[in-house]
């Protein structure tokens, strides 16, 4: 049985363990294993077995919370788990061999379902081929410590054509799609997944409501929703639209609360893709939300690690795209002080731009958080300019 066929007798909803919902606001990692538990316990009751986590989320204790929530409290067969290979933190002398021992037992599994290098571009592509990360896949795949292999993707479709050439034997691709990003230049969502149809791989979806952004779209969005499907949430309509699309055989979606996961597993329980009237409605709200966001964050928060002021890059971000919304003014400015008594504010961005090379959307963070900075300190820092940023050698 190859991936597509496996996945094809699985309902399309999965539980991504990036956004658990956690107990002390400044700190995601602090998570609240209780009530994981129950939505553990709901999302498999409502017949979804879909997990997928990875080595490095919520600083790097996903994998634990994974095994406290699910892996010992359930025999094996009632879930299908992914976990991921951190390729950017490969050195010249790394061995993966490693980090998947570690993350056997982080995990408390004897096997994974995939095992997916996780967040490849071109240049850690080229890497993972010096380290033989690819062949550390095959290795395990043909011990069974990994029934199907592949990777998470973050760049052009020219370069995941490549990829996929050069590693046919690979079984499957996560790629970001949503319907805000399907023909976004940078994220060449609809390239990428003619890309990986032509080449015959099952697609995961990732960021479906591009980190949380399409569950909270501007009113006149909300409008056009509503008149079509009644009742149907924001978010609803962007896993809708990753799970319509031809070649996808899995839709992603990170679940903070008993809530999401009652919502979503209704809406997936009896999937149906949308039609053409309801595409012509999300094609409208599309150009409704781009004009209402200034910043195309998805709040993964890959650059917090690597910031020298420990700067809450995302939140600041959030509430410069809610200041440019009518009505959201005051309130963002106001949680954007409270947030300062807490961390250092925006002027204190140093330009350093190594958060640039963390980022999956490929943003010029340095430089919005310089506009962040003009909207709402008193006092702001010139950022160097975008020349003077330091090439990414992984």
């Amino acid at each position: 049985m190859n991936a597509k066929e496996f996945l094809a007798g699985e309902k399309k909803l999965g539980f991504g363990c990036l956004r658990l919902p956690h107990l002390t606001p400044e700190d995601p990692s602090d998570v609240d294993v209780p009530l994981m538990k129950r939505m553990t316990d709901e999302f498999l009751a409502a017949g979804f077995r879909y997990f997928d986590t990875a080595y490095s989320y919520l600083n790097y204790k996903s994998e634990l919370f994974v095994k406290q929530a699910l892996t010992s409290r359930y025999p094996r067969d009632r879930y299908i788990l992914t976990t991921k290979l951190p390729c950017l933190e490969l050195k010249g002398d790394s061995d993966p061999s490693v980090y998947f021992d570690e993350q056997l037992e982080k995990c408390g599994v004897e096997y994974f379902d995939f095992y997916l290098l996780h967040s490849l571009n071109a240049s850690v592509c080229q890497l993972a081929d010096k380290l033989g990360c690819f062949q550390e896949l095959q290795r395990r795949k043909a011990k069974g410590q990994a029934r199907f292999v592949g990777f998470s993707f973050h760049d052009s479709a020219d370069a995941l054509d490549a990829i996929l050439a050069q590693h046919p034997e690979i079984d499957v691709v996560q790629i970001q799609l949503n319907y805000l990003d399907w023909e976004n230049p940078v994220i060449q969502s609809k390239a990428c997944l003619e890309v990986c149809r032509r080449h015959g791989k099952p697609v995961i979806v990732m960021e479906p409501v591009k980190g949380g952004g399409l569950a909270k779209v501007p009113q006149a969005a909300r409008d056009l929703m509503e008149a079509r499907r009644p009742g149907a949430s924001p978010a609803s309509w962007a896993l809708l639209f990753a799970a319509s699309q031809p070649g996808v055989s899995m839709v992603l979606s990170g679940m903070g609360d008993l809530e999401q996961i009652q919502e979503n597993a209704s809406l997936m329980r009896n999937f149906e893709p949308l039609d053409e009237d309801e595409y012509q409605t999300l094609w409208r709200c599309a150009d409704i939300v781009r004009a209402s966001t200034a910043i195309p964050c998805t709040g993964c928060a890959y650059c917090t690690d690597v910031c020298p002021q420990r700067l809450p890059i995302p939140r600041y971000f959030a509430l410069f795209n809610e200041n440019k919304r009518d009505g959201w003014q005051a309130n963002a400015k106001k949680r954007y002080q409270d947030l300062t008594q807490i961390h250092a504010p925006a002027a204190a961005c140093v330009g350093c731009r190594q958060c640039e090379t963390k980022c999956p959307q490929h943003l010029a963070v340095a430089d919005f958080m310089s506009q962040v900075s003009s909207q709402f300190d008193s006092t702001s820092r010139e950022i160097p300019a975008k020349e003077s940023v330091r090439p990414f050698l992984p």
